[in-house]
């Protein structure tokens, strides 16, 4: 593997120049067609910064087509010519990052859950029920589906009964659509068979708290929701 020494970062957008560093080294030649790069934790040291915005640089040099990963091996240079338009390349290092959106969601989904259990009709029960039911079939058989998840959250966020928090959620989805690193990343981790059993068990047991107006429970288990969201997106 070649040895190349990066400079440690400081920015709120890290994962941009952790981005631009790596893809100097691939357009300048130090890295070459088919080297391997260094491993998240090398790299984590050498841009002294956590996992998740090397994932995110690595995800959007990925999408790039600059570099590929094989399962288990590592990550290795694919080209240093970008696959994509220049513009789509660029907005996908614009858009709000997966690391914004889920900081975001872990601030505020716990207020808004313990809302929604005190606040909740019957008519709010009812449509969680049936999102419940629908998410359990597509877990029975075997699949993930982004809508279904995000249309019981946007439901907890109408049933807390504030119009902000409702808008907060509407443009938290808006977000997660646009950004194609989001979407890299979710399917290479939380569309996995042992995520989705657990997915679906994490909301139905918030449903549950909700339908029983407990917010307490309710609080604690979104809680858990979004830290464990935070682990499959960045600690795995």
């Amino acid at each position: 593997m070649v040895t190349i020494t990066f400079n440690p970062v400081s920015s709120n957008k890290l994962y941009i120049q952790i981005y631009n560093q790596v893809l100097s080294q691939i357009q300048s030649g130090a890295f070459k067609i088919g080297d391997k790069l260094p491993t998240e934790r090398e790299l984590c040291e050498q841009f002294n910064v956590s996992r998740a915005p090397i994932r995110q640089a690595l995800s959007a040099l990925e999408l790039n087509g600059y570099i590929y990963s094989r399962q288990g091996e590592g990550v290795y240079v694919k080209s240093s010519q970008s696959a994509v338009e220049s513009q789509q390349s660029d907005i996908i290092l614009e858009a709000v990052s997966p690391e914004d959106i889920v900081e975001a969601r872990m601030a505020i989904e716990p207020i808004i859950v313990k809302l929604a259990a005190l606040r909740a009709t019957e008519e709010d029960i009812k449509g969680l029920r049936t999102t419940i039911n629908k998410m359990e079939e597509e877990t029975k058989e075997g699949v993930y589906v982004p809508e279904t998840d995000e249309t019981l959250h946007n439901q907890i966020a109408a049933a807390s009964q504030n119009e902000l928090f409702i808008k907060f959620m509407s443009a938290i989805s808006n977000a997660m659509k646009q950004q194609e690193m989001w979407k890299f990343i979710r399917d290479r981790t939380v569309t996995r068979p042992d995520y989705r059993d657990t997915n679906f068990k994490e909301h139905q047991l918030l449903i549950k708290a909700i339908e029983e107006h407990d917010e307490e429970a309710a609080v604690k288990l979104m809680t858990a929701h979004m830290n464990n969201l935070y682990d499959r997106y960045w600690k795995e």
